[in-house]
């Protein structure tokens, strides 16, 4: 069986060992592929095309940290066909470019495919050369052909096949056009028939060839099997710690002879001696006296050579029959998207668009599925239970508390949900999200963050605990956990329909009707921008307190605009977003609405439990400008926000009596309109500084359960999960108080 690394889902101190078996290898793979490239150049949608397998083809960090894998036969064989991480680079800067340099320097896939796109090939031909200093056997795909035509863009393959040495393929491979001939030449390469002969690097500026010559020498001379020393020695003269690591330790030593020992079994392999060990400190000590000589600059010179070398590569190959470098267009909408001028009213104008359909076009569905789930299905259901016996208190938790839950979080989700997430998909899918994170990257370089604090971010508009993942991307502990602590100042899924349906209940309906639409769809606007500026507010005390640091700097791509996929984007945000949410929020609904029942219906003296409970917290919640009532649906909502209104709503008509149906204490009334909701919520003594207040809490309060775990799961650390936890909290109560207090104050009320 082929052996490979191990791929951890985060670097850490203490890591796996190098060389263990491919588990998931489907039997035992005759060739082991591994699949590299720049993020935004369709290295998913390769690997799904040559798979089989259906995964998300999304563009932002995170999505395939995690090694992902498949399998394809050919010509009678099978092969393994290994996701890396989308990276840059290869100079181990991020744990993604780790993972990808790791698996490639110590798994010695039998062949690895470099997917770059056509109409980037001048930036993406960076991370080729870096992948051919490592490995001799490999395939460049040339990706997005089709893009690449549009742009009236030619690529001369057999000239860029000569300059590097290797195969190149062109392909289109969301059309299929391209992906025969590239397994084809993987197969060829794999087997030795197609000749792979990669360029290396051999000028270098500002006097390091001497260095780098030396300790390339020296490394031949210790490892004579060692395929590539050159490259080695640019990384230890760079001071990477991990192949430093491995000279010390004798992988490096393991890895120049693993020709040697595939062949044998692990028990006949000659053990790293007392030698090996010497040979490695007296190369560490080489590097360590030459990376004086060279100067504190290396590791830019480094990354210029490599850049300047792609350059002119592609200045021999690359044909733009417009006699302009890249695509007019989109030089154009750059200059409009990501000018400080023009960029920042166009984002807001957008995600005023967005949240303006998203409430408009609610309205109607949401009617129609309560109209149907309350006033049609639940009576019918009720007739149902009283037809065969059902015992009052049954039916009372099963259909009165846990049904109408339910049937409330599916007819107030699912609309706004349906509307804004294909909304979301689309705009990622052009390319503008990454805009939106290059715009923001200064404003959180000021704040003491990490410029891809904007990525997460936009990944916690979707999930909170997916975003607090996806801090994975940044390096730095600090910067990390920077962004782990304000990522719950984005306003995820379970929260947009409180914001939508506060805001149009009251805000909306102070409005004219031809206005209300546009009045709410700017309040919830106000609310996710001011969430945005407590994440800089937060971000700066931090990293001036407890996480005092300097940011850092990092590479950011701009991927190309593409047309979105209308059907794709729609199944895509469908499956993988709105259905997940709801059947999350459904799955908590349903014990909340049973627990919600029962302690409306468990009477403690003269009153239910619900109602203690709603007066013990009701002098803490009108002192912030709250009420009982709405403190407790918070902490049954921990679980998950997406419950909170319907709580709030079953709570109220327990304790004013308001549409009492006779059904019982802690049954959700039938939704008739919003009028209705507002009867509810007015009848429970809410005023428009009460909506105004949840809207504030419902962005600033204490992060779901899901989160919190999420948080605890990924820092390890009590402490950190506390402070993450409280402080919204605390920042929630104290916002919600000052509002009050100028609120009376200007008001008199």
């Amino acid at each position: 069986m082929k052996v490979l690394p191990s791929i951890c889902d985060q670097c850490s101190a203490k890591r796996p060992s190098p060389l263990v078996p491919l588990k998931a290898a489907p039997g035992e793979a005759d060739y082991v592929i591994a699949l590299a490239g720049n993020p935004n150049t369709g290295k998913s949608t390769v690997f799904n095309a040559l798979t089989g397998l259906r995964q998300h083809t999304g563009n932002w960090p995170g999505k395939t940290v995690a090694r992902a894998e498949g399998s394809f036969r050919h010509a009678n064989q099978s092969f393994c066909l290994v996701d890396l991480p989308g990276t840059y680079s290869l100079l181990a800067t991020s744990c993604d470019e780790e993972i990808a340099r790791d698996f490639l320097l110590f798994g010695r896939p039998d062949v690895t495919v470099i997917v770059v796109d056509a109409t980037r090939l001048h930036r993406n031909l960076n991370l080729v050369l870096q992948v051919l200093e490592i490995t001799d056997r490999a395939v460049v795909c040339v990706n997005l052909m089709d893009e690449a035509k549009r742009h009236r863009i030619s690529i001369d393959d057999q000239q860029l096949s000569q300059q590097l040495g290797v195969p190149v393929v062109c392909t289109s491979a969301r059309f299929d056009r391209g992906l025969d001939t590239l397994v084809e030449a993987i197969h060829g390469v794999a087997n030795g028939s197609i000749p792979s002969n990669p360029v290396r690097m051999e000028t270098w500026s500002q006097g390091l060839d001497l260095a780098i010559k030396q300790l390339t020498e020296r490394l031949d001379v210790a490892y004579p099997h060692l395929p590539n020393g050159q490259w080695v020695a640019l990384r230890l003269l760079d001071g990477d710690e991990r192949v430093a690591q491995s000279v010390v330790s004798g992988e490096l030593l393991d890895l120049a002879r693993v020709e040697r020992l595939e062949a044998e079994p692990q028990s006949k392999r000659p053990p790293i001696d007392s030698k090996a060990n010497l040979a490695g400190n007296e190369i560490l000590k080489l590097a360590s006296e030459l990376r004086w000589q060279v100067g504190p600059r290396f590791h830019e010179a480094l990354a210029e050579s490599v850049f300047s070398k792609a350059a002119n590569l592609a200045d021999q190959t690359v044909v733009h029959q417009d006699g302009e470098q890249g695509p007019s267009l989109d030089r154009t909408l750059d200059r409009i998207l990501t000018n400080p001028w023009t960029g920042f009213p166009v984002m807001l104008l957008l995600l005023a668009g967005v949240l303006w359909l998203t409430i408009a076009g609610a309205n109607y569905p949401s009617a129609v599925l309560s109209w149907l789930l309350l006033d049609r299905v639940h009576p019918l259901l009720h007739g149902g239970a009283d037809a065969i016996g059902m015992p009052w208190w049954l039916s009372g938790v099963l259909l009165d508390g846990m049904y109408l839950a339910t049937a409330w979080v599916v007819s107030v989700m699912l609309p706004p949900m349906a509307i804004f997430f294909p909304l979301f998909t689309l705009l990622e899918d052009f390319g503008y999200l990454p805009r939106v994170a290059f715009n923001l990257d200064g404003l959180f370089r000021r704040a003491g963050a990490h410029g891809k604090q904007a990525l997460t971010m936009c990944m916690g508009l979707g999930c909170n605990a997916a975003g607090v993942v996806a801090t994975r991307v940044i390096e730095s502990p600090r910067e990390r956990l920077v962004a782990i602590i304000t990522n719950n100042f984005a306003l995820c899924n379970g929260r947009w329909p409180t914001q939508i349906l506060l805001a149009t209940v009251f805000l909306g309906a102070m409005a004219p009707p031809y206005l209300s639409g546009m009045v709410s769809a700017f309040a919830v606007l106000f609310v996710a921008l001011l969430g945005v500026v407590l994440t800089f507010l937060v971000s700066w005390g931090l990293s001036k307190t407890v996480l005092r640091g300097e940011p850092s700097t990092f590479h950011l791509e701009l991927p190309p605009y593409r047309p979105p996929r209308l059907w794709q984007a729609i199944y895509t945000s469908l499956v993988d977003r709105t259905i997940f949410v709801l059947w999350r929020a459904i799955v908590f609904a349903v014990p909340a609405g049973a627990v919600i029942w029962l302690i409306s219906n468990v009477s403690v003296g003269d009153s239910s439990l619900a109602e203690h409970l709603v007066n013990w917290m009701n002098p803490l919640g009108i002192f912030v400008g709250l009420n009982g009532v709405i403190l407790l649906a918070y902490v049954v909502g921990i679980p998950a926000n997406e419950i909170v209104i319907p709580t709030i709503l079953m709570l109220t008509v327990l304790t004013t009596g308001v549409h009492d149906t006779g059904a019982g204490a802690g049954v959700l009334f039938e939704l008739e309109s919003h009028s209705a909701t507002r009867e509810i919520l007015q009848a429970g003594g809410w005023t428009l500084l009460t909506a105004v207040n949840v809207m504030l809490f419902s962005l600033v309060h204490n992060p779901c359960s899901t989160t919190i775990y999420t948080i605890w799961k990924e820092t390890r650390s009590v402490r950190w999960t506390l402070l993450a936890s409280l402080l919204p909290l605390a920042m929630g109560f104290v916002l919600c108080f000052v509002l009050t207090q100028c609120w009376r104050l200007i008001t008199g009320v």
